[in-house]
């Protein structure tokens, strides 16, 4: 489908956006140089919204699909060693949002010269991804009110899964998720004296095991749920019992009556150990996405162009990682797609300081999306 050349220079424009990671909503290098090249093809670009999101749109005509690719990378020291590696210490592509953006671009380089014929095509460039709701400030920044889309669609490398693989399932894809922080504070004291003290570290410990365990006791095992705790910061010296620690962590589900009993039976639990252990707890807790679900309609629509490009299309599980993509999906019909992107060897998975998008499947993604305009505007 596409021409050799322009492989390789989207090949050189996914690696000049891994040389140059920026973080979310700080995008503008990256920004430039996406409004650039679509302006260069006759796309109709926007620039601003979410403060360094690109829209762009081609074709006339009421009826309209929606395209995204996320744009930001992540605060990650990268450990690739490659002639192409970040130049921005402490931040890299480590979740492949390069690879995403390089594929888009090639496949609008396709359509403009061919041309969009049964209605229009929106491109959307999405900013902060990663944990900061990209998707929500675009969507309230006005997107499907200024680019009306009938259905909206986004793809995800996905190393777990080897190239020539598809996944767009039916309903659940990924699971929403929120962030918690709980500050503990108790008397502190000499090690030696504990008795004088509250057990600020103690109480620490069992939460950290007590939650971890919650979904198990208090959700169905039928109901998918996990509680993680990922940080405990308490303690200065050897010798002295701390008057305050600080436990951060994240929740994960898919259906809301789990995420309520979560995020209750939580709160239940940090109390009831703080009490126990003489001491006084606080806890933020802050939902960030929701689930991703996929319509049946428009996931059956990509496993269709998946299928007619001899990819396998086979049912895999859902993620209990979550994407911020499922904003959009809560506005309009659409579908999120893994394509495997799984590299022989060494395969470093997703957030990896290690990781490096594959680019023998952007051709792949990108043939993907100038199929998928045709189908679902023919229709």
């Amino acid at each position: 489908m596409f021409e050799s050349a322009h492989i390789d220079e989207a090949v050189a424009w996914r690696r000049d956006l891994h040389r140059h990671p920026e973080l979310g909503f700080q995008e503008e290098r990256t920004s430039k140089l996406i409004a650039g090249l679509l302006d260069g093809w006759g796309w109709q670009v926007q620039t601003g919204l979410a403060q360094t999101g690109v829209v762009a749109r081609l074709g006339e005509g009421n009826r309209s699909v929606g395209l995204r690719a996320d744009i930001d990378a992540l605060p990650i020291a990268e450990a690739t060693g490659l002639d192409h590696a970040s130049t921005h210490p402490g931040k890299m592509h480590a979740c492949g949002h390069d690879g995403h953006t390089a594929m888009l671009l090639l496949a609008a380089r396709q359509m403009a010269t061919d041309g969009v014929s049964g209605g229009n095509v929106t491109l959307i460039f999405q900013p902060a991804e990663e944990n900061d709701g990209g998707a929500r400030v675009m969507i309230e920044d006005g997107l499907f009110r200024q680019f009306p889309c009938d259905m909206v669609f986004g793809i995800h490398n996905w190393p777990g899964l080897a190239p020539g693989r598809l996944v767009a399932r039916d309903g659940e894809m990924m699971a929403a998720f929120a962030i918690f922080e709980i500050t503990i504070e108790g008397r502190g004291g000499h090690a030696a004296m504990p008795e004088q003290s509250d057990g600020v570290v103690a109480a620490a410990a069992r939460m950290a095991a007590a939650l971890q365990e919650l979904p198990a006791r208090r959700l169905s095992p039928l109901v998918p749920g996990v509680v993680s705790v990922t940080q405990i910061h308490t303690g200065s010296a050897f010798n002295v019992c701390p008057d305050r620690a600080v436990v951060r962590g994240t929740a994960r589900w898919f259906q809301s009556q789990a995420g309520d009993e979560i995020e209750a039976r939580l709160s239940e639990v940090v109390q009831g150990i703080a009490a126990a252990h003489g001491c006084r707890a606080n806890i933020d807790y802050q939902r960030r996405y929701p689930a991703t679900i996929n319509s049946a309609d428009e996931a059956a629509l990509a496993r269709r162009v998946g299928g007619a490009m001899g990819l396998d299309t086979g049912e895999a599980g859902p993620s209990m990682a979550s994407e911020d993509f499922a904003f959009m999906l809560n506005e309009k019909p659409g579908a999120y797609i893994w394509l495997g992107a799984a590299r022989e060897g060494e395969n470093p998975g997703l957030h990896s300081p290690h990781f490096d998008f594959n680019d023998d499947v952007l051709p792949t993604g990108a043939e993907f999306w100038v199929r998928l305009v045709r189908q679902a505007l023919s229709g």
